[in-house]
């Protein structure tokens, strides 16, 4: 006797995230809003529930995340608001069994972060192919740097022995919402996430890095088998 499994797709797997964490938002609450495409399932299925009566308000980490929202009926505070954030949501383009992260695939990371540690609980939401035993190669290191004095930042980081080369976006400079460049660090494997976060950050020129260490909460996993919960031992979940 013969049996079958059905795979889902990476996009399905998000979705299945996704749809997980609406489940913990509770009426009343202000929320962090990430990026990205999982995130968009995300909007998505919040949009629906916002039609179906329940308050929130969100803080978005980029201006295609607050497109969407507003698209969907979603309020929105202000960047000059002070935020008292209940959840924030967000994906990730890595996870290590620590449940650190490596963030900035779509180039919002300094906002993601900023939302992130404002907030009381973080939850990530990827599909299984993000969980990776370590940081690092094959997904290099997004750094946000200014672009004055750009090319000499990235001379800093490239003499810690990997290349860093500058995100491009149709033959220019891609820019992030702040108005940084991004150079996108190729290193095979990151040991020690703490310690080299503070590294990159003591580098003049570096406004932040896509190392999010010791913020999460809970990660959310879309698998064939359904959702898996990997929740950090020292971290509050709603």
């Amino acid at each position: 006797m013969s049996s079958s499994t059905t795979s889902l797709t990476p996009d399905q797997h998000k979705a299945q995230a996704a749809q997980k964490a609406v489940e913990y938002i509770q009426d009343g609450q202000i929320l962090g809003l990430g990026t990205g495409s999982t995130v968009h399932h995300f909007l998505t299925a919040l949009g629906t529930r916002v039609q179906d009566g329940l308050r929130i308000r969100g803080v978005p980490t980029s201006q295609a995340t607050a497109t969407y929202a507003t698209q969907l009926g979603i309020p929105l505070l202000g960047h000059d608001e002070p935020w008292d954030i209940d959840v924030a949501v967000d994906g990730a383009d890595q996870v290590d069994p620590q449940l650190n992260l490596i963030k900035g695939g779509g180039g919002a990371l300094l906002r993601e972060k900023i939302v992130a540690r404002a907030a009381k609980q973080f939850i990530v939401i990827v599909d299984e192919a993000k969980q990776r035993p370590h940081l690092g190669l094959p997904f290099p290191l997004p750094v946000e740097i200014l672009s004055f004095g750009w090319a000499t930042t990235q001379r800093h980081l490239e003499k810690m022995g990997w290349p860093a080369p500058r995100r491009e976006q149709t033959g220019s400079p891609f820019l992030t919402d702040n108005g940084h460049y991004i150079v996108d660090l190729h290193i095979p494997q990151i040991a020690d996430p703490a310690s080299f976060e503070a590294t990159l950050l003591l580098l003049p020129g570096v406004v932040e890095c896509g190392l999010f260490v010791h913020m999460t909460s809970l990660v959310i996993t879309g698998t064939d088998q359904g959702v898996r919960l990997s929740q950090a031992p020292d971290k509050p979940t709603p």
